[in-house]
């Protein structure tokens, strides 16, 4: 069994008409997702170092924080609290967001409260399970790692077990809104290495192991990767690599967790404050900028016609002004739940 506390956290997409080569590619997937289990164990088993820190330069080395996290001071604070690290963060990215996105669910990005008690937990001392959990076959729901910018990072196949890269359902950046209107990615960070720098993460798992770009750690070419997107270094250390094809990010968890509800727990609680809306069929987002501090602008287009939500946040309330592809207006207000 795998260790941890409970939370709550819930992340729901509406319905998708499923083309036929993606379902074929998901049994594949899902197929494959037992294979070098085993002997990956026993492997793992006789390395040194497991349990301990990966020996990175930085800040870590002194207890203060986690490498890569601290290349984003200004938005995501770390502390030290017994067995956890807990970072905060309102998960959205300095980047822009959703544009390129063609097949939308009409939910946008909003500032979450990742903060406090709800913050984002990762172990200070990671362990290596006995039973890895596969991200082929489960967890479809909630987190999986936490970027270096503090925006989570979700499983590469979406809750209905499907590839959101080849769906269209993400930005030129791998992310997307979810169901609580909460930006995450769905893919590996990779343009967040040069902000990190070298040898510096871009996200950390939720079972505690770093996550590299496409480069060791050290500057070299990548090496040959296990089912889960990782391996041990010359030293015994293990760690995550991002990719540009599946799994794209960590494939599962190595390290111990506890999985509730087919997510890993602990993690931060979203609360969606709108009803869940339909696809809009056949949109484009084309542009998306904020004018003004909590003030934001989508844009999209449909068979050439264009459309627009423009949506104010603060912490007690969303106001809505949508424009469809038709020139009709409406407006709709949402209170905010804690």
């Amino acid at each position: 069994m795998c260790d941890g506390r409970s939370g709550e956290h819930h992340h729901e997409h509406g319905h998708i008409v499923v083309p036929d080569h993606l379902i074929t590619r998901r049994r594949v997937i899902q197929g494959g997702a037992i294979g070098l289990g085993a002997l990956l164990l026993s492997a793992c088993r006789r390395q040194p170092g497991i349990g301990i820190l990966p020996g990175i330069s930085g800040p870590a080395k002194d207890g203060l924080t986690l490498p890569g996290f601290d290349m984003f001071a200004s938005t995501v604070k770390v502390t030290k609290s017994g067995s956890w690290w807990l970072v905060e963060s309102n998960g959205l990215p300095a980047h822009g967001m959703m544009i390129g996105i063609t097949s939308w669910q009409q939910q946008v990005p909003t500032a979450q409260p990742y903060s406090g008690a709800n913050s984002w937990q990762i172990p200070v001392i990671p362990e290596l399970a006995d039973t890895p959990v596969s991200a082929r076959t489960s967890l479809y729901r909630g987190a999986i790692a936490l970027a270096a910018n503090g925006v989570p990072i979700f499983n590469a196949l979406n809750n209905r077990g499907d590839d959101a890269y080849l769906f269209g359902e993400l930005d030129q950046w791998g992310g997307h809104a979810g169901r609580a209107d909460d930006y995450h990615y769905h893919i590996a960070p990779l343009h967040l290495q040069g902000q990190v720098g070298p040898g510096r993460p871009i996200a950390w798992a939720l079972d505690g192991f770093p996550i590299y770009g496409d480069t060791e750690p050290d500057g070299s070419p990548m090496k040959e990767l296990d089912e889960f997107n990782g391996h041990f270094d010359s030293i015994g250390y293990y760690h995550y690599h991002g990719t540009r094809t599946y799994p794209y990010i960590n494939g599962g968890l190595r390290g111990k967790i506890t999985v509730n509800g087919d997510q890993i727990e602990p993690q931060p609680r979203t609360t969606p404050f709108r009803p869940a809306l339909e696809p809009l069929r056949g949109a484009t987002i084309t542009s998306f900028d904020s004018p003004t501090s909590g003030s934001y602008r989508l844009g999209y287009t449909i068979e050439g016609r264009a459309g627009e939500v423009a949506y104010t946040v603060s912490a007690a309330e969303v106001r809505f002004t949508f424009t469809s592809v038709d020139g009709a207006v409406t407006t709709e207000t949402y209170a905010r739940r804690p």
